[in-house]
């Protein structure tokens, strides 16, 4: 019988490497208590080590890049709603911008 595959949470795994990290158990202990393979918890350690700086030096700019496409957005927005309320007041097109057939 095929086995499957689990899935584990964020949150789960972020739980496990850090207790790797903290070196107070061997891998084959925490594998045991978690029921994961030791390779699995070694990839997800350093997965945390690697991604360890995203965390804290592109938090601020992605702040900064969000609040310019809310900008961008809005901008286009106001565009689109001033073509849209040129083109409804044409004669001769209905709202589906076709010609009216009177």
């Amino acid at each position: 019988m095929p086995q499957h595959r689990t899935r584990h949470s964020a949150e789960f795994k972020a739980k496990v490497a850090l207790a790797a990290m903290s070196e107070s158990k061997t891998l084959a202990e925490l594998a045991t208590e978690y029921g994961v393979h030791p390779a699995q918890i070694t990839r997800w350690k350093q997965e945390l080590v690697q991604s360890a700086s995203d965390l804290f030096g592109k938090g601020k700019k992605k702040e900064v890049n969000h609040d310019a496409e809310i900008d961008e957005l809005h901008r286009q927005i106001g565009k689109l709603k001033v073509e849209n309320d040129f083109l409804s007041n044409l004669p001769g097109l209905n709202l589906t911008g076709r010609k009216s057939k009177r």
